[in-house]
């Protein structure tokens, strides 16, 4: 298990790649160089910070990886709303 510091390490050089993982192209990266989500297992022992070290760990690109042949990119809103505030927000207006 990760110390402390290490934990605390590993998040400062997670970070720096964050911006260049965000920007990944799905029209020009390779499937075979992303890993299958399907592969990614959660650790639920470990405390929450180190699990999420664990996941970006295994799956290297939050933002782009793929599902079975499937490419999948992810990208989020700069807000301050939840997902579940807008599918909460959505059920409601049905």
């Amino acid at each position: 298990m990760q110390t402390n510091a290490a934990v605390s390490s590993t998040a400062q050089n997670i970070n720096i790649s964050l911006d260049y993982m965000r920007d990944t192209d799905v029209r020009t990266v390779d499937p075979a160089a992303l890993v299958d989500i399907q592969d990614v297992t959660v650790n639920t022992s470990l405390p929450k910070e180190a699990r999420l070290l664990d996941y970006l760990e295994q799956i290297k690109n939050p933002y782009c990886f793929k599902h079975g042949k499937t490419v999948v990119k992810v990208s989020f809103a700069d807000t301050e709303a939840s997902l579940e505030d807008r599918l909460e927000r959505y059920l409601l207006s049905l």
